[in-house]
């Protein structure tokens, strides 16, 4: 079963594509690798999810704003490659979360993002990750996620 096949399967909303709110693209497609630019909760409605993780913020909540970013970041790739079906596999993830000083589960957050990413493509959604605490994110958003995937034509 395919990408697109599944996340249907698993009546997965994604939201619009994220525009550049910079002077950035949101991906840059190198040879078969597609770079994705930092990705924030985004939500249908194009709301942000907000908060410090460990404040306005517990754990499952950041988990949940890193499987919204995720289905952002599913949003880019379809949008740039037409189908998730072209995505070989996830090779690596940087997850950055706006947590308090004291926070130090970063990883738990993250994995609502990777967990997503193996529901869509198997163990081809596994990369290697790093998640990382951040004094603050733009717009106050709890986590940011970049990726890189390999694709094909």
């Amino acid at each position: 079963m395919g990408a697109d096949a599944r996340l249907s399967e698993l009546k997965l909303e994604l939201p619009p594509a994220p525009q550049p709110v910079a002077t950035y693209l949101t991906a840059v497609r190198h040879g078969d690798l597609l770079y994705v630019s930092g990705h924030g909760p985004l939500r249908s409605d194009k709301t942000m999810i907000t908060g410090k993780v460990g404040a306005e913020l517990d754990v499952t909540e950041g988990q949940a704003a890193a499987r919204q970013t995720g289905l952002a970041i599913l949003a880019t790739v379809r949008s740039h490659l037409g189908t998730l079906d072209k995505v070989i596999r996830l090779i690596k993830v940087l997850g950055m979360v706006n947590g308090t000083p004291d926070f130090a589960e970063q990883p738990k957050v993250i994995n609502g993002f990777s967990d997503l990413m193996v529901e869509v493509f198997g163990d081809s959604g596994k990369g290697a990750r790093s998640a990382v605490g951040m004094g603050s994110l733009p717009g106050n958003i709890a986590v940011e996620i970049e990726a890189i995937f390999q694709v094909r034509d």
